[in-house]
């Protein structure tokens, strides 16, 4: 699932709605039916912190609302859809090897302020624990847990916490977190240290925050690993002899590759490496 909900189950209440979680279960057993004797690597959801966040806090993708309570629903019917629907791949496809795509990111403070602190604490277990922790560990992280109370039915955890094969990771920079009140989470991205490089899109260049990525999960969820998304964003200018020559994007690679070799180095089950190309898909904030 990578954001592209229905529009008729959106008038229902989308994430929002419980029922779409089933909804989703009932997704997966076709799309079993359909390909699964052919695709035996599936992944339930891409990115889930971005579409909840950004369409239940921020508001700038769809559904477009702002509402903290609406955003905890999201977040649990989310994590329930996930389960529900590991299970009837594993029950429909033969040989299935199935797992789950998070873009985890660390979550820095952008100054030694308490209050900047505090809202990068917070952001990371929204952006990094809401999703992962209740999926693997069958709870949620200690800092929001009680804000979760509310909506969870009996019996609803041991359905979302399903075993799944792999981990799969997105990952390009960290965050650099500020307290804010444009938002009812608190936290507004704050700069980069000046002395950190950037890609053309203004993304820190940090590979040792993707070692260290990589270190924690393995060591946290105790998984294999497939980085699933990685690279720059850099102008590509074409000369007389047609040829694009791009030394800051090769430098990028060779370092974030490096990266994944010593965190292998250090222990990290890393099973394998994605490039992020132009061809992949259709960006919704910035088109192709």
């Amino acid at each position: 699932y990578h954001w592209d909900l229905p529009q008729a189950l959106g008038d229902l209440g989308g994430w929002a709605s419980r029922d779409t979680a089933f909804w989703f279960a009932d997704y997966a057993a076709l799309i079993a039916r359909r390909y699964g004797d052919r695709v035996k690597r599936f992944a339930t959801f891409n990115e889930s912190s971005v579409f909840t966040l950004f369409g239940f806090v921020m508001g700038g993708q769809a559904p477009g609302i702002v509402d903290r309570d609406l955003f905890h629903r999201a977040i649990h019917h989310v994590n329930l859809g996930h389960g529900l629907a590991i299970d009837v791949l594993r029950a429909n496809v033969k040989d299935a090897s199935l797992g789950i795509v998070h873009n985890i990111q660390p979550c820095r403070p952008a100054t030694p302020a308490p209050e900047d602190v505090k809202a990068a604490a917070l952001f990371d277990a929204y952006w990094n624990g809401a999703f992962a922790d209740p999926q693997i560990l069958g709870v949620y992280p200690s800092l929001i847990g009680d804000l979760f109370l509310r909506w969870p039915q009996a019996g609803d955890f041991p359905k979302i916490c399903r075993p799944i094969d792999w981990f799969g990771l997105n990952h390009y920079s960290p965050h650099y977190m500020k307290a804010g009140d444009g938002n009812p989470l608190g936290v507004a991205w704050g700069p980069a240290p000046e002395s950190v490089r950037r890609t053309a899109m203004g993304w820190p260049i940090e590979p040792d925050a993707f070692r260290d990525t990589l270190v924690f999960l393995s060591d946290r969820y105790r998984l294999p690993v497939y980085v699933l998304e990685n690279g720059t964003a850099n102008p590509d200018v074409v000369d007389a002899k047609g040829e694009v020559h791009d030394p800051s994007r090769i430098d990028y690679l060779k370092a974030y590759i490096g990266a994944l070799g010593e965190a292998r180095a250090a222990g990290a089950d890393v099973r394998g490496y994605f490039i992020w190309s132009l061809l992949d898909n259709f960006e919704w904030g910035s088109g192709y």
